[in-house]
């Protein structure tokens, strides 16, 4: 593979990224060249430390995508982060996916818990006017159960954004992983 060859693979790889990221990107790897050629390599060498453009668009990719999520942390860039980095190599659908889903799993309970602990005066309220008419232990029961699902509601805020940023953390750590990036030096 040529030095053309490799930088027009890694350009073809690099999707989502700005043109001016790419460009950015594209003349780094260029000066990789550059200097490489200064202390004698051959573009081959280079080419062969380097690594695949694809495994390098990827891990580009990866970093690209938690950045943004780092700096706006939304549903969809949490997803695209996390398929992001899945993309890394198969090993990393059970070491990603699988915390993902119980976190998100873990989440989605809590803040549902939350709502239906909020919402029972309204359903004791619908109980009492159609079906058997007011009873004062279950009219308190009810209001109990609003009060701790304030609490839960706020303790929820609080979980998920901890979990998110966790996440996002645990997200660099895979990346810097597969990358080689905890190599005892």
């Amino acid at each position: 593979m040529s030095k053309e060859a490799f930088l027009s693979a890694l350009e073809a790889e690099l999707k989502g990224l700005s043109k001016a990221e790419k460009t950015e990107l594209l003349q780094d790897y260029r000066d990789h060249f550059l200097f490489g050629n200064e202390e004698g390599k051959t573009d081959e060498e280079i080419i062969a430390s380097l690594g695949s453009p694809q495994v390098i668009a990827k891990e580009i990719n990866a970093n690209y995508h938690i950045g943004i999520v780092e700096d706006k942390a939304n549903a969809g860039n949490v997803f695209r982060a996390t398929w992001a980095v899945i993309g890394l190599g198969f090993f990393n659908l059970v070491i990603v996916l699988a915390p993902f889903i119980a976190l998100v799993a873990l989440v989605f309970s809590g803040w549902i818990t939350s709502i239906a602990f909020i919402g029972s005066p309204l359903l004791f309220a619908i109980d009492a006017a159609v079906f058997s008419g007011f009873r004062a232990f279950e009219f308190f029961a009810s209001l109990l159960l609003c009060g701790i699902g304030l609490f839960i509601f706020a303790f929820m805020k609080w979980v998920t954004k901890v979990v998110l940023q966790g996440f996002i953390r645990y997200l660099s750590f895979n990346v810097s992983l597969v990358k080689g990036g905890l190599k005892n030096e």
